[in-house]
């Protein structure tokens, strides 16, 4: 599982498509995780794209829109930070991302001003892709049946795509959310299409670990799903693609840290030598080894790490 090359031109203003002179053939929707279902509607533009030419693009939105629209239910974490997603568009066959800032207005705005907007953005639309049953504009008004008029009107492809079903449920991020904070890693990932990552920036912390033997980078996750806390065998991908196992702590290392310590995650890797600091990293939670808690002594808690290394080089090595 190599990191890809993030050849993904990202695109922040709606007026900056001009630059892009191809055809464009552009998939719409939210594609928290980029789950299965998403991934039928991108892979539609991603043809289009290599069978009429052009560029296959994705036009999403950041924040997610349910954060501006009811904040009071928006989950606390999504499944795929905006550099996440890219990089996981990028091995879709994606060369542009658009992404809206999703605001109030946009969101009252009416959906044929939105399309309008959008088709005199673009030297040439020539496929629009959605879910059958994404929603948008002024009180979800947009939807396939209006694309489609729409599409008439302009000489435009429309791909619509029904949900995608899994063990007789809906694909959604919402279910995949639930499996990982259950760490039922296999469900999410079967939902996914991949195993599930997450991706992260190495910081500096306190340097504990290399006290008891075992130094730890220290990752700052850009608000995407956790699994459950404790001690997890991870893989995890550097920014060079190199693949190293490792054994990771999730949570707020109550033996070293005080009761209003923040969740952290912290991953050793094994056979590593060097400096991670600024650096990301892709980290795969492979499978659960036990719970967190908290230990007598440094003493204790250097033998049980020692273990749980043991345990996850068999593991991310077998």
């Amino acid at each position: 599982m190599n990191l890809p090359s993030n050849m993904v031109r990202i695109i922040q203003n709606l007026n900056e498509i001009k630059t892009v002179t191809q055809p464009i053939h552009l998939a719409l929707g939210v594609f928290d995780g980029v789950h299965i279902g998403h991934q039928a509607v991108i892979r539609s533009v991603v043809a289009a794209a290599k069978a009429d030419g052009g560029v296959a693009g994705v036009l999403t939105f950041d924040p997610h829109p349910i954060q501006v629209l009811a904040p009071d239910v928006a989950p606390k974490r999504i499944l795929a930070s905006l550099n996440h997603k890219r990089d996981l568009l990028d091995t879709l066959g994606v060369d542009v991302m658009l992404v809206l800032p999703f605001t109030q207005e946009l969101a009252h705005e009416e959906p044929e001003m939105f399309l309008e907007r959008l088709l005199q953005a673009c030297n040439h639309l020539q496929t629009l892709a959605i879910g059958e049953d994404w929603k948008f504009g002024n009180q979800r008004r947009g939807n396939v049946s209006l694309l489609r008029e729409f599409g008439l009107a302009n000489d435009i492809h429309i791909h619509s795509h029904g949900a995608v079903m899994l063990g007789g449920e809906r694909v959604s991020s919402t279910r995949i959310r639930q499996a990982i904070r259950d760490g039922e890693m296999q469900a999410a990932a079967a939902m996914l299409g991949r195993d599930y990552t997450v991706l992260g920036t190495v910081i500096e912390g306190r340097r504990l670990g290399r006290t008891l033997g075992f130094p730890t980078a220290n990752l700052k996750v850009y608000n995407e799903q956790l699994p459950r806390d404790g001690v997890w065998a991870v893989m995890v991908t550097l920014e060079n693609g190199q693949i190293y196992g490792g054994a990771g702590n999730l949570g707020k290392r109550p033996t070293v840290e005080g009761s209003d310590a923040k969740r952290m995650l912290e991953i050793h890797l094994i056979g590593f030598t060097g400096d991670l600091y600024g650096t990301d990293m892709e980290v795969r939670f492979v499978e659960f080894v036990r719970a967190e808690q908290k230990f007598n002594s440094l003493d204790e808690l250097q033998h049980q790490i020692r273990e749980d290394v043991a345990f996850c080089r068999n593991l991310c090595t077998s």
